[in-house]
């Protein structure tokens, strides 16, 4: 199955923990990372006060289930020195579960699609970058077409 992955990164060293994570996923045994978009540069979105983003979506191949795949990506992030203490605070690495083929999942502790994917230009520029066609499974809406409506809401606030 076809999945996308949401990296993120605010402290140490930001690009190097994108690429420890990147290739932390490609080395377990039923992940593997086909593309990775660029990494770009982003102001955080809620929680306290903290330094910019470094942001990228990766698109993995993957036979794990959804809790599977988050338990293995929660490995990822603890072995790269990511601790869970302030809800969106500043971290070393996070990993989130972006699009996972055309599952809709609503379980404690997991949703996808992200809940919040269709509202966060950090999440739809890079996604659209490599898969413009992904469809939001709940919304039925393209990463293309929800990444025009937000640019679209952003213009209408200037």
């Amino acid at each position: 199955m076809i999945g996308y992955i949401g990296l993120g990164s605010n402290l140490g060293d930001r690009e190097g923990n994108l690429r420890d994570a990147i290739e932390l996923m490609d080395a377990e045994p039923s992940i593997t990372v086909r593309r990775v978009s660029s990494f770009i540069d982003t102001q955080p979105v809620g929680g306290p006060p903290q330094g910019s983003y470094l942001n990228a979506v990766a698109e993995v191949e993957t036979a794990l289930e959804p809790r599977e795949l988050l338990d293995a990506l929660q490995r990822i992030e603890r072995s790269l020195g990511r601790v869970r203490t302030v809800r969106w605070g500043p971290r070393t690495i996070d990993l989130d579960i972006v699009l996972l083929g055309d599952a809709v999942v609503d379980e404690p502790g997991l949703e996808i699609p992200h809940p919040r994917m269709h509202e966060r230009e950090f999440v739809l520029r890079p996604l659209c970058e490599l898969a413009p066609g992904a469809l939001h499974p709940r919304l039925r809406k393209t990463a293309a077409e929800l990444l025009a409506a937000l640019d679209s809401r952003k213009r209408g606030l200037s």
